[in-house]
């Protein structure tokens, strides 16, 4: 998995077994791979920009390989045979997402694109590939996002506790979940900008010497404008019902470039996009949450848990609800959404949905994703009681050895904290 704040390369590799929410997961390992400043700044170069075709060529290839590097060096930090893998789940790095669609030749065109060749990744590792998963739900008539909310109702329903996922990663998004219900009932959507202002901010201000608010340092430096923070607030965005996604198409450059054309210190500009995301994650569940069903906890992920800053505004705007990080459910906070893509391929490739369609708008629950085999038949045929890595995610055959304790829907294990953490 590798996220719209391109800060990296996610890698989760699990044991999955059984099928849809009765499934068991067990995380053996995550890391993080930091992408090349200049992969990094290419990326940036092509997402929602005018450029070349080659460009985008090339970085799919180039993304391809450098996936592979990353799920290489995952398995030999944890010591685990790339041969033991038997499927890899791919959401690869978004460039381009439209989920409510814009008039384009006399037609209303919803569209997305991820890159990260599949083939590429396939033939390097000998192993089949799921990716492309947002396009199908979108066929559908979904938005292609959020698709984490699976992963989320998998893992996190109760039978006696309304509970809210909050993963920040460029963009925040969140899935509520009231007590002892089905998906037909959870609430999901993107709320808004999560860390992609701000590291866009921070860049900018400081000339690419900084790519994040490191803690939130120069957010704590500062104060938040109320009267420009009043304004950010009245977006139509944040006001429409779900469902809904943002991107870098309403959060990128041209937006930072208004922000930049303040007159507020850098300190206080910075104060104010961090107050923003909170804020807006705080408006979502007051609009769209409260009125439907009690909340007792909050659970967030994602980059954006690693600025103090930020998670001291987000606990003060949800307050008296209590907040809490998603390892305190055993849930490694950097790996969620790679796990969440893991399960989503081991589903494909059993031919069941795995979008929420109350969280994506579809018409109907489908089957995500796109299959590269590697043209090597499988011992069984099928890949139950097995691992996924993704990268991305991958699923892994489970040695003879002992592994680590299988965990249900009420926690998972796991067993290194992604580096290069934010």
């Amino acid at each position: 998995m590798s996220g719209t704040s391109l800060d990296g390369i996610d890698v989760a590799i699990i044991d999955i077994t059984g099928s849809g929410f009765k499934s068991k997961i067990n995380v053996l390992t995550s890391h993080s791979v930091p992408y090349p400043r200049k992969v990094r700044e290419a990326l940036l170069s092509v997402s929602n920009a005018n450029t070349q075709t080659g460009d985008i060529s090339r970085l799919n290839f180039l993304l391809g390989e450098l996936y592979v590097e990353a799920l290489e060096e995952t398995v030999e930090r944890a010591e685990i045979p790339l041969n033991t893998i038997k499927l890899i789940g791919c959401h690869g790095q978004t460039i381009f997402h439209e989920g409510q669609g814009s008039q384009y030749m006399g037609k209303k065109v919803a569209s997305t694109f991820q890159i990260g060749e599949s083939s590429v990744i396939s033939e390097r590792t000998g192993i089949d590939v799921v990716s492309n998963f947002r396009e199908r739900d979108m066929a559908a008539g979904g938005k292609g996002a959020p698709l984490v909310p699976y992963l989320d109702y998998l893992l996190l329903r109760h039978r006696g506790r309304g509970r809210v996922a909050i993963n920040i990663g460029g963009i925040a998004n969140l899935t509520a979940i009231p007590p002892n219900t089905s998906t037909d009932r959870v609430i999901a959507f993107d709320s808004g900008p999560g860390n992609m202002v701000l590291d866009q901010l921070v860049s900018r201000i400081t000339s690419g010497r900084q790519t994040f608010d490191r803690d939130g340092a120069i957010a704590a430096s500062g104060v938040p404008d109320p009267k420009l923070l009043a304004k950010l607030l009245r977006d139509k965005y944040f006001r429409a019902k779900p469902p809904k996604t943002a991107g870098r198409e309403q959060y990128g450059a041209d937006f930072v470039t208004k922000l930049l054309d303040t007159e507020l210190s850098s300190e206080d500009l910075v104060a104010t996009a961090t107050a923003l995301t909170a804020e807006s994650i705080a408006l979502g569940v007051r609009n769209f949450v409260l009125s439907e069903m009690r909340v007792d906890e909050v659970f967030v992920s994602g980059g954006g848990t690693h600025n103090s800053t930020l998670m001291a505004m987000l606990r003060k705007a949800l307050d008296p609800i209590p907040v809490m990080l998603t390892t305190e459910m055993g849930l490694d906070v950097d790996a969620k959404e790679a796990i969440a893509f893991a399960v989503m391929a081991y589903e494909t490739a059993h031919l069941r949905p795995s979008n929420v369609p109350m969280a994506t708008g579809a018409r109907k629950s489908v089957v995500l994703g796109k299959m590269t085999p590697n043209g090597l038949p499988r011992n069984g045929g099928g890949t139950n009681g097995s691992t996924t890595s993704s990268s991305g995610t991958a699923v892994h055959k489970a040695p003879a050895t002992p592994r680590p304790a299988k965990v249900g829907r009420t926690g998972v294990t796991a067993k290194a904290k992604a580096a290069a953490t934010r």
